[in-house]
């Protein structure tokens, strides 16, 4: 495991401190920890909702609304499996 070092400001270090004891977490490496693991998850998001915004109507052929439907439902499903 490797280990990390930073430093905070004493107000946001203050905040931490707080947001620790409020929601009962037992260490600040706990915290932090989790805070990583959910800032990656919503990087991982946004990076899934770029790409379907890329493939939306990124077709230069005739679709029919039942392909249109397919595509989505395809995408839906894809996307689902990445987020979860």
């Amino acid at each position: 495991m490797e280990t990390v070092s930073i430093k905070l400001e004493d107000e946001f270090a203050k905040d931490v401190e707080s947001a620790i004891k409020k929601h009962h977490y037992t260490t600040k490496t706990e915290f932090i920890r989790e805070a990583i693991r959910e800032r990656i998850k919503e990087l991982e998001k946004e990076e899934a909702l770029r790409r379907i915004r890329k493939l939306y109507g990124a077709s230069k052929r005739k679709t029919t609304d039942r392909q249109l439907h397919e595509a989505r439902e395809k995408s839906f499903e894809e996307l689902e499996r990445e987020i979860l």
